[in-house]
């Protein structure tokens, strides 16, 4: 199942030696260990050197942490562990997804909204340059998902597009950055995303579309890209009936899984079908898309006894070292299975050149959001923010005339009044003043509730006030909205802070409004009645500043919708 000296390892003689030397002078606990890459949260010495001594780790991805800290334990990792080890980012969007001092450049929908796959190639170079700078070697990226579903938020602010030749497009420039920088791209979430609603973070998801629907489109991108080289494959906890049924005539429904324990999907699909020979990855094993299929002990030794080559993250890592040795003991993970994992893993850090292992010098982590990568982040959000419609003709805003704008912010609800209000309102009032708007605006029911939680807020939240003092008082309305989710529900809709609230846009018949969304592309769905309507697709800086830039008239809108903003009706389009 593995040839270390085709695509995508290419690995010469030498590089073979150190990879079957290495594997032949492992300990049972050590190949055991090499399935493994933790989800690293604390940093003290002692718990880092149980982590490559005793529990023996492939790979490591973590969270938290700053900048010199992160840097501290990757080196740490690397000088202690006798084997050296993947270390991955999950750079989507730009360095930000490997440290959080890194630079934000483009999420995947500004990309795929960008003329060219220029935005793409930017993003990924950042990610690259900035996750080499501490120490990384392997990215979870990029999302190669094809939003094929309107309704899915998974992916919808992270997938490049519904169009399966622009996913290649944006993937294969986001690749080839990687690459540039040395780091190996792990193209995610076989069999793909984006065709439901639901999340697999909290349930088995699925991929329902025929075989041939399947070769169209996912199908179509994983082809492109294990042609192209691709290192690795990052396999969701989503099913795909249609293969699993092809390749297993007579499988009982109750017998689809997902494609994390899915040989058929695995082997005869991925490995077989479309000629992949890199390494498999599980996505991250504690999702409720596994869990919710299988018992711990049966997941760990069931994924990679289906074929995947590593699991990612530990539940607890003494109690999944012991099910998976007893899963080798009993025959569940074979001899060959194991051997051929191993070869993957150390086919890649050879590919990578572990075995002569250079950790980058600390002086190298001035690059991490430099002036130089914000630059970047500026330009592709001048590049990507995109005007979906203007059915009501009222851009470009001129101060002069539209000069008293009323903003009303939507953030989602804090997970705790300790988090504060979402600071991006902040950023936005301020670019409106310095573009000569005079800005009102109100907090919200939870801006009320962390100053002072009481009954009346509700009441508040509700008063709407006259519509002619309204119209008296305010030129225009920009509603922006900041909606964010990520394994809390299925799906994220706009929302408002209370019911009935003064928030909901009783007002675009009275004022000229604008609609902004800072993050998903699908709102339109839940306010048709907004006659503009703009998507910017992040709410950092640079992208609040370029959406300013571009309703004030300073700038053109250059950003090019898909269908799947409309979501499937015609009222979106009045």
């Amino acid at each position: 199942m593995y040839n270390l000296k085709e695509k995508p390892y290419y690995l010469n003689e030498e590089q073979i030696r150190w990879v079957e030397e290495t594997i032949q002078f492992m300990s049972e606990d050590e190949k055991l260990g090499q399935l493994f890459i933790n989800l690293t949260l604390h940093r003290e010495p002692e718990y880092l050197t149980k982590l490559v001594n005793e529990y023996h780790i492939g790979g490591a991805r973590w969270q938290g942490g700053d900048l010199e800290q992160i840097y501290d334990q990757n080196q740490f990792f690397q000088a202690n562990s006798r084997i050296p080890l993947l270390i991955a980012a999950n750079c989507e969007a730009g360095g930000n997804g490997a440290v959080k001092e890194g630079t934000l450049i483009a999420p995947g929908p500004a990309c795929g909204a960008s003329s060219t796959e220029e935005t793409a190639y930017d993003m990924s170079m950042v990610g690259g340059q900035e996750a080499k700078a501490i120490g990384c070697n392997w990215t979870f990226s990029p999302v190669c998902d094809v939003l094929l579903n309107w309704e899915n938020t998974v992916v919808n602010n992270r997938a490049f597009s519904s169009n399966p030749d622009k996913v290649i497009a944006c993937s294969k420039a986001y690749i080839q950055a990687m690459h540039e920088n040395g780091i190996a791209c792990a193209a995610k979430h076989f069999p793909g995303d984006g065709s439901e609603v639901r999340d697999q973070h909290l349930v088995m998801g699925c991929n329902d579309l025929s075989t041939e629907e399947w070769d169209e489109t996912y199908g179509k991108v994983y082809q492109s890209l294990i042609d192209d080289g691709i290192d690795s494959i990052m396999v969701g906890h989503i099913c795909q009936p249609a293969y699993s049924r092809k390749f297993r005539p007579g499988i009982k429904d109750e017998e689809i899984k997902p494609a994390t324990l899915s040989p058929e999907l695995l082997n005869d699909l991925l490995r077989g079908q479309l000629g992949f020979n890199g390494l498999i990855v599980t996505d991250a094993s504690h999702m409720e898309g596994l869990s919710g299929a299988v018992s711990r002990k049966d997941a760990v030794a069931g994924v990679i006894a289906a074929g995947c080559d590593m699991i990612l993250f530990f539940m607890d890592p003494e109690e999944d070292l012991k099910n998976m040795k007893e899963a080798y003991h009993s025959g569940i993970i074979t001899e060959e299975r194991l051997n051929d994992a191993l070869h993957h893993i150390l086919g890649l850090k050879a590919k990578l050149g572990l075995n002569h292992l250079s950790f980058p010098a600390k002086n190298g982590l001035s690059v991490i959001g430099s002036a130089e990568h914000h630059a970047l982040a500026a330009k592709a959000a001048e590049a990507s923010i995109t005007l979906v419609k203007d059915t009501q003709h009222i851009l470009p805003l001129d101060p002069k005339k539209q000069h008293h704008i009323k903003l009303v912010y939507l953030e989602q609800a804090p997970v705790s009044y300790r988090d504060g209000h979402d600071r991006t309102k902040d950023v936005l009032l301020a670019e409106l003043e310095k573009a000569g708007f005079e800005v009102s605006t109100e907090p919200d029911f939870y801006e009320l509730e962390m100053d002072h939680s009481s009954p009346v807020n509700n009441y508040r939240m509700m008063d709407k006030g006259t519509a002619a003092d309204f119209r008296n008082k305010y030129d225009a309305v920009i509603m922006a909205v900041n909606m964010k989710g990520y394994a809390q529900t299925n799906n994220v809709r706009l929302s408002y802070s209370i019911g009935h609230s003064k928030e909901i846009p009783w007002y675009v018949t009275e004022v000229p409004t604008i609609c902004v969304s800072l993050n998903y592309t699908n709102h339109l769905f839940d306010v048709p009645m907004m006659k503009t309507f703009i998507n910017a697709y992040s709410s950092a800086p640079e992208y609040v500043h370029a959406v300013v830039e571009k309703i004030s008239g300073r700038s053109p809108f250059r950003g090019q919708y898909e269908d799947t903003v409309w979501c499937g009706r015609w009222d979106t389009k009045l």
